[in-house]
């Protein structure tokens, strides 16, 4: 990772405990989710390593092929997003090495949540369920499912139990509520202990969910 696409970390006290690796949205930046961590209140006896990291630039289908930050190529035709599987791949290796990063700086596995929303959340969850050492927790907010056919199939032990916080707006007109009912489906078809929200709202985030994150991040992340 170049010195210029560095993620950006906020530490909410000396010597962090705990770490959020937060992955923003298609067309945003590592700075979309900072002003979230003072919303969060988290309690000051959990101390957090938040790191932000910046997708790559790329152009976007879906977006008649401007440049912008992404975490993978989109496009849509007749039976709905194509999202692409070599750029969430190589996104996921990304991940791999800032959660290795975290753990070199002596965070535990275990103590580590990824999390996301949109395209990062699609990341997030796609890398969480995959990797070899448990984690606390994946959160995916208003998520399009990644590589929904081999989620079951490449789903990895140490993670078959993770906590996962799903959740989706009913007005969404990005990525479809229906799309936040699959997912929900699909991951507890396979075991996983899912939290689910539905909020009324769109493609965002509402301050009844930043509620509801709060005590579920207390919870995942509790000594």
């Amino acid at each position: 990772m170049t010195a210029d696409n560095a993620p950006i970390e906020i530490e909410t006290g000396p010597q962090p405990t705990a770490s959020i690796i937060w992955l923003h949205g298609l067309g945003a930046d590592g700075h979309d989710f900072e002003p979230i961590i003072p919303e969060l209140g988290l309690p000051g006896s959990l101390v957090v390593r938040f790191v932000f990291p910046h997708a790559p630039y790329r152009p976007v289908t879906v977006n008649g092929g401007a440049t912008m930050r992404a975490w993978y190529d989109i496009a849509m035709d007749g039976r709905g997003f194509r999202q692409d599987e070599t750029h969430i791949r190589a996104s996921e290796q990304t991940l791999r090495r800032l959660i290795a990063r975290e753990c070199e700086r002596g965070i535990d596995s275990r103590r580590i949540v990824l999390a996301g929303f949109s395209q990062g959340a699609a990341i997030a969850l796609h890398t969480g369920l995959r990797y070899p050492q448990p984690l606390a927790g994946i959160m995916a907010l208003s998520m399009p499912v990644p590589v929904p056919e081999r989620i079951a199939s490449e789903l990895n032990p140490a993670n078959a139990r993770v906590p996962v916080f799903l959740a989706h707006g009913t007005q969404d007109q990005v990525v479809p509520y229906t799309m936040g009912e699959y997912g929900h489906r699909l991951l507890e078809q396979i075991g996983l202990p899912v939290e689910w929200h539905s909020y009324l709202m769109d493609h965002t985030v509402s301050q009844e969910e930043i509620a509801h994150i709060r005590v579920w991040l207390g919870r995942v992340l509790a000594a």
